[in-house]
């Protein structure tokens, strides 16, 4: 298998079909991994997959963002290519306290911890989970020791001067500011990259998603991804629309909590035909630009 050829692990069939991608039927584990599970629900998964995934692949299409933790143990698995950074793009910083497991929005403090990766850059923050009022549900280590960044706009971040935390936030009026600035950081400082993007970073004319959604636009991550051109040693997408109603109660509620909408039946086909068609242009550009 070509290094070039994408790997879909289809909890959710949302992908859809890309030619010369390798599938891995996973529904089995829908209910029980998405949104969030149990750390042995976990690595039960990592096991699983560990015994069936291909010793060599491309950029991994994982569904829904609410299977976005799945980067932690892909990001383990580059462990051997370290050291190197992780480029994330999404609307919330997914550092936020969950004391039952792992969780889509969690992760992200799992993988800075990680010896061989050298920081964990955030893109395109518009979530009050940033904010004030929910300062306290960010894990603030990682903040403190260098190993995370914030790049958002919208939000007052004013907070985090005063907790002594301002070196780890870059606040924009724009999406067309945060990207000069940010593609204005890897040239000055190139670095190997794993690059992960979950598509509620982008506005809702770029692709439509279930979560709330943050002002970049195809150009700024087209700008990005080239200025990691010959840096992109492995990759992940995810941000797909998908219809689930949980079994579990716990999961009902919190997802709930967290704003996601139910999508209307009518509109589903639409922003999914959307989404895929992104999803080509960005494997094209990350093909272009890997290792």
């Amino acid at each position: 298998m070509s290094k070039r050829d994408p790997l879909i692990l289809d909890f959710d069939s949302s992908v859809g079909p890309i030619p010369g991608a390798t599938e891995l039927a996973l529904s089995d584990w829908q209910e029980a991994i998405r949104f969030g599970c149990t750390l042995g629900t976990f690595k039960r998964l990592g096991q699983y997959l560990d015994a069936r995934m291909p010793a060599d692949y491309g950029t991994v299409l994982m569904g829904s963002g609410d299977y976005h933790h799945l980067t932690w143990p892909l990001v383990q698995r580059q462990r051997s290519r370290g050291p190197f950074q992780l480029v994330v793009f999404d609307n919330h910083p997914d550092n936020m306290r969950f004391p039952w497991g792992i969780h889509c929005g969690s992760w992200v403090r799992r993988v800075a911890i990680l010896p061989f990766v050298t920081h964990v850059h955030v893109v395109g923050i518009t979530s009050g989970d940033i904010g004030a009022k929910h300062a306290w549900e960010n894990y603030l280590r990682p903040l403190r020791a260098g190993k995370l960044s914030y790049w958002c706009m919208d939000v007052d971040v004013a907070w985090a001067s005063r907790w002594g935390l301002a070196n780890a936030f870059h606040r924009f009026e724009g999406p067309d500011a945060l990207t000069r600035a940010f593609v204005q950081q890897l040239r000055q400082a190139p670095q190997a990259t794993y690059l992960s993007i979950d598509k509620d970073a982008f506005s809702v004319d770029t692709a439509r998603t279930n979560w709330d959604q943050g002002r970049l636009e195809e150009q700024h991550a087209m700008a990005i991804i080239e200025a990691l051109r010959g840096r992109i040693i492995a990759s992940d997408i995810n941000g797909e629309v998908s219809a689930y109603q949980y079994t579990t109660w716990w999961k009902r509620l919190l997802s709930g909590m967290d704003g996601q909408s139910p999508i209307p039946q009518s509109e589903l086909d639409a922003w999914q035909t959307q989404q895929r068609a992104l999803n080509m242009r960005l494997l094209a550009a990350i093909a272009a630009s890997g290792a």
